[in-house]
């Protein structure tokens, strides 16, 4: 310890350092100084450590230790935003944690010590970046959520009598692999140091996933049937489809009246896809020879179809109109019935955002991801024609739509089918880039190909380098932190735009088809630093204070709470793609974690800790809601284990009916490394 400086008592990294950190300084605990360990425990890798020791129990409400780069970066990493100094990056958000700075010859990562965190801890860890000062900081806090999701310090931090250690790990880099992929190294040490021994003994889930797939379709067309399964007469066709969304009330056992939390609805949109769902129904039909799902199945690829195209155009949603009526002396919110069924689009557009779907325009993300499960039936479960015409009309409507730089739009105006200027140019295009190579594939259309490895050429060019994860649930979801002032613009604290995961997801599978099409180098390497900045934001570790299994599950963005988010089933087997293409083990295996963790949050007997959760909850839970399960948990930032971030519905296609499906796909194509893990 050299000297105080205020409240802060500066220290010298080590000499190896010098060209990475200029210098560090940490505050005192009470009034105990630090002992300062800093071990150097591989090439580029140094763990530090402070261990103070308390002499009686101490009330600070806030220690930090700051870490000064020796260089001005160019760019900057961290799991979550902090756009005042008011902010922090609370524990809650450590899935993968890390702060990452660069310029262009240098990487710098700072790693907290789980070990630590494992150990026990008395106050809540925490990290900042503050790019404007260039100081990364981690340290010590209580804390609070405020806006959706973003947290800040609190007064309140206590420590017992006794020895605290705080500490982390800085990585260095010179090398010119970590400058293009600065996530490589860092999620190779977790997942070695403490994701693998767990997952290869069985986390998240031990047991054969077949059985809550088994739970989910007995729970959708058997217990909870009335309430999920929507069945009705449209242009003179049997259609139906799960409903968009059911809620507690809903169940058999629950002792009050129905209130539906949102219109009834059936979607085809990017999250909330029914005819992605359908192709677990038909294929578990299949295996179970249950005519009658596949019979299901069907009427629900009947309703896609039913969707009426206007100049290859089409919606999204169809939904019944709704009313408020009286039970038990209740208001309580009431469908009509399908008999006033109408079309739209999702209202999770900046327009008139979160209100009437009847107007909201058309998402060209969502009509290509339809479009793209219309071909995958097509050329997976039955060679009906009339997906392939569907898919091929809207494809040609949308080359058409292509900009001069090749950016597909992400909206079209409702009545003048007119791009609107939000997210114009917005990586939501390369999820067509994949529907375009798909049906080039299938049609021998030279132009699809061509229009889909322009546009990946421009994504790959000036969205992946500057991490502009800007998609429709970035702003206009329930985290719309930003909407209004800061789309298409970095919050300057941070260095960082407002990032979801979902567009990233889009990326690397474009990126990979690109590659597999023109077998260009190129796409394979964007399309590597995709999945890692994707794979930043999964489970590398089962945190203790995390109350549910959650190694491989994954959250959603850098404003965000959520653990094991839906999102993790559809991943799964991009990643394991992945691993075979890079030969890379740990890929396969976090591949297969996200899987395993899509069915954690099932109410089921197998899943022990999760349902004593939900019984907290709700008591009133039996056998007969087994398959019940939320999206995801801790959206609002908060957990306890007393059943705090557990949830109240479930989404069939954004919750059990995608975790079937995303099983079942995986069975289909890569059957035998389930029975090599016991999957």
């Amino acid at each position: 310890m050299e000297k105080e400086k205020g409240q802060m008592l500066e220290f010298e990294p080590e000499k190896g350092l010098k060209d990475y950190i200029s210098g560090m300084a940490c505050g005192t605990i009470g009034s105990a100084r630090p002992d300062v360990e800093q071990e150097r425990i591989g090439p580029g890798l140094l763990r530090i450590r402070l261990t103070f020791r308390l002499e009686g129990p101490v009330r600070q409400d806030d220690w930090r230790v700051t870490v000064k780069p020796a260089f001005a970066p160019s760019f900057h990493w961290a799991p979550h935003l902090t756009p005042t100094d008011d902010h922090i990056i609370d524990q809650h958000s450590f899935r993968s944690p890390a702060l990452i700075v660069q310029d262009g010859a240098r990487t710098l990562a700072l790693v907290p010590d789980l070990d630590l965190m494992l150990a026990g801890q008395d106050v809540r860890w925490y990290m900042d970046m503050d790019a404007e000062r260039n100081v990364l900081t981690l340290g010590m806090s209580e804390y609070e959520v405020k806006e959706h999701v973003l947290y800040r310090r609190k007064p309140g931090a206590a420590y017992k009598a006794g020895t605290v250690t705080f500490g982390f790990y800085a990585f260095t880099s010179e090398e010119p692999e970590t400058l293009a992929n600065p996530w490589r190294p860092v999620l190779r040490f977790m997942w070695e140091k403490w994701g693998q021994s767990l997952f290869r003994a069985g986390a998240p889930l031990q047991l054969p996933l077949m059985n809550l797939v088994r739970y989910t379709y007995r729970w959708a067309f058997e217990t909870w049937r009335d309430s999920v399964w929507q069945q009705f007469e449209l242009d003179g066709k049997e259609v139906g489809a799960a409903a968009f969304i059911v809620n507690y009330t809903q169940s058999p056992n629950y002792p009050g009246p129905v209130n539906q939390r949102e219109f009834l609805s059936i979607w085809n949109q990017a999250w909330f896809s029914s005819l992605r769902s359908a192709h677990g129904v038909y294929r578990y039909g299949l295996q179970e020879k249950d005519e009658s799902l596949i019979a299901k199945a069907n009427m629900t690829k009947e309703l896609a179809l039913s969707a009426p195209q206007r100049e290859g155009l089409f919606p999204a949603v169809i939904a019944a109109e709704m009313e408020q009526a009286e039970a038990d002396g209740v208001r309580v919110n009431r469908s009509k019935g399908w008999d006033t069924a109408y079309w739209g689009n999702s209202n999770r557009n900046p327009v008139k955002a979160w209100q009437s779907v009847r107007s909201a325009p058309y998402h060209v993300l969502d009509m290509s991801w339809t479009a793209l499960w219309m071909v995958r039936w097509y050329e997976e479960l039955e060679k009906d024609e009339r997906l392939l015409q569907y898919a091929v009309r809207y494809a040609d409507a949308l080359i058409g739509l292509q900009d001069e730089r090749g950016y597909f739009p992400a909206w079209l105006d409702y009545e003048t089918l007119r791009p609107l200027a939000t997210l114009s140019d917005s990586p939501e295009t390369a999820l067509s880039v994949t529907l375009l190579l798909k049906l080039a594939a299938l049609s021998g259309r030279a132009d699809y190909a061509e229009a889909a490895v322009r546009a990946a050429d421009v994504v790959a060019g000036e969205v992946v380098p500057e991490g502009r994860w800007e998609d429709f649930e970035t702003y206009w979801s329930c985290s719309s932190f930003g909407n209004s002032d800061h789309v298409g613009r970095k919050y300057s604290r941070n260095n960082m735009y407002k990032q979801c995961n979902f567009s990233i997801y889009w990326c690397a599978e474009a990126f990979l088809r690109c590659y597999q099409h023109t077998g260009e180098s190129k796409f394979l390497t964007a399309g590597e630093r995709c999945m890692d900045e994707m794979l930043m934001t999964q489970a590398s570790w089962q945190p203790p204070y995390i109350h549910l299994d959650a190694l491989g599950g994954f959250g959603v963005m850098n404003c965000d709470g959520e653990w094991n988010d839906a999102r993790q089933g559809l991943f799964a087997e991009l990643i394991v793609e992945y691993g075979i293409v890079l030969r890379r083990e740990e890929y396969i295996e976090r591949g297969l974690a996200a899987l395993r963790c899509a069915f954690v949050m099932m109410y089921c007997p197998e899943n022990e800790r999760t349902k004593a959760q939900w019984e907290k909850v709700y008591p009133f839970f039996n056998e007969r809601d087994y398959g019940f399960m939320m999206e995801n948990y801790g959206h609002s930032g908060e957990v306890n284990d007393e059943g705090l971030g557990i949830g109240e519905f479930t989404i069939f296609d954004w919750g059990n009916g995608a975790a079937a499906e995303s099983y079942l796909r995986m069975k289909a194509h890569h059957g035998e490394l389930l029975e090599r893990y016991g999957m």
